[in-house]
């Protein structure tokens, strides 16, 4: 009686395991072949995102030194210009009260404001909690609108000791405009954006418009610069009445002021390009990221 051997596997009944070892790796070789071209172009795509990313950056921060140095400039310009061609400071209801006026007008309302407002844009903080950036920001700006007022209170006092005028002209109209819609956008802003009781939709309601309030303010405190800077000008350079050459003469206190008014003007572009760059605005958070947000770590708006 024979007895069979072993039975050999049927290839009907299992084909998966009926495949040669060739034709399996045939197979694979095949399917990480046509999956190649497609990881190249992954990998390709992201090398793109990557260097545009960091050309932004790159030209962020070199208009951000820009805003930086133009704004030293104007500070140091207008201090100069009060200190060595009008005499110097004082608080005694005369023309060195004045001085004050320009020096604080130009530091606080133009200077500290456009550098408050970009403090946003800065890539570094993006990562980071933004509550403490928020306080910076209202910070600046509340330095800026006190600035402003000291300013004002100067001019204004200045013109009561001497029995002058207030609100006359067109340059007292912007500024003042420019100084009381910060004034309630500062006060509004903290009440809508940095107190937690207020709503995260009202915080979206009014973002687009704190912004453009935000930009319009900074147009405002330019041309009330230049005006007033034209207007003192044009006041002191007179010509042989009070010892000064005329200012059609273009004399160096002339150019030192001409200048100011092109280093505000060159200030203010540069800020106002950084706050329209949408490339360089915060990215908003993840839905989750805002879901389980802790109460004082505030949400991107």
């Amino acid at each position: 009686m024979l007895q069979g051997g072993p039975s050999t596997p049927s290839c009907t009944s299992t084909p998966p395991d009926c495949f040669p070892l060739s034709l399996r790796h045939t197979a694979e070789c095949r399917s990480e072949t046509s999956a190649e071209p497609a990881n190249r172009k992954v990998r390709a795509n992201n090398t793109l995102t990557d260097l545009s990313r960091m050309r932004s950056t790159v030209n962020f921060y070199l208009c951000y030194l820009l805003c930086l140095c133009l704004g030293l400039a104007c500070v140091v310009c207008v201090c100069v210009w009060n200190s060595q061609w009008r005499g110097g400071f004082a608080w005694d209801g005369s023309a060195l009260q004045f001085n004050w006026h320009p020096v604080l007008m130009v530091t606080g309302l133009v200077v500290v404001y456009g550098i408050g407002a970009v403090v946003y844009r800065i890539p570094l903080t993006w990562g980071q909690n933004k509550l403490p950036w928020k306080i910076l920001h209202a910070a600046l700006m509340l330095i800026a609108l006190l600035l402003s007022i000291v300013g004002l209170c100067a001019v204004f006092d200045f013109h009561n000791a001497k029995h002058m005028a207030n609100l006359y002209s067109i340059h007292s109209w912007i500024g003042i405009t420019a100084t009381a819609l910060f004034a309630l956008q500062w006060v509004v802003g903290v009440a809508g954006f940095l107190l937690p009781c207020s709503p995260v939709s009202l915080r979206k309601l009014m973002k687009p418009v704190h912004v453009w309030i935000g930009g319009s303010i900074m147009v405002l405190s330019i041309a009330a610069c230049i005006s007033g800077i034209n207007e003192k000008l044009i006041f002191t350079l007179k010509g042989n009445t009070n010892e000064t050459q005329p200012y059609s003469s273009l004399p160096p206190e002339a150019v030192l002021g001409n200048s100011l008014g092109v280093l505000i003007v060159a200030f203010g572009l540069v800020v106002l390009k950084i706050l329209s760059n949408y490339t360089w605005q915060r990215p908003d958070p993840r839905p989750e990221d805002v879901a389980y947000a802790p109460l004082f770590q505030e949400e991107n708006e």
